[in-house]
């Protein structure tokens, strides 16, 4: 099962170029059949851009999360931090197998859905 991610335009970016390889979240899908997520880098460029599999996912609290990911990251302590001020758990999806599609989808046209505030579940 594949789920679609919002994520920004900068952080999408570095999981295709293999500096990020770990995507943070405060809520994950609760289905454990999800195994591939499909990228929706948001506004400004509002397209699908590529997928990557699910290696595992790493929870705990922030501290926690941090001190076991904070190599291959991608992003800064502050922004970690940032994003889960007031959080009790953080999660890490690791990024494994990532393909970059060489012409960004549209949702409209590809999945008839409109972009996710968080995730969506896909049909396959």
């Amino acid at each position: 099962m594949k789920i679609l991610l919002s994520i920004k335009p900068e952080y999408a970016s570095r999981i295709f170029e293999g500096v990020k390889r770990f995507e943070y979240r405060r809520v994950i899908p609760a289905r454990a059949e999800v195994r591939h997520v499909v990228v929706y880098a948001s506004r400004p460029v509002g397209r699908v851009i590529g997928e990557f599999e699910i290696g595992g996912v790493l929870s705990g609290t922030p501290v926690d999360v941090w001190r076991r990911t904070q190599s291959q990251a991608g992003i800064s302590r502050h922004e970690f931090f940032e994003y889960f001020r007031n959080a009790r758990t953080a999660h890490a999806i690791q990024v494994m197998n990532e393909v970059c599609y060489e012409v960004p989808l549209g949702l409209a046209e590809r999945f008839r859905v409109s972009a996710p505030q968080s995730f969506r579940y896909l049909d396959e």
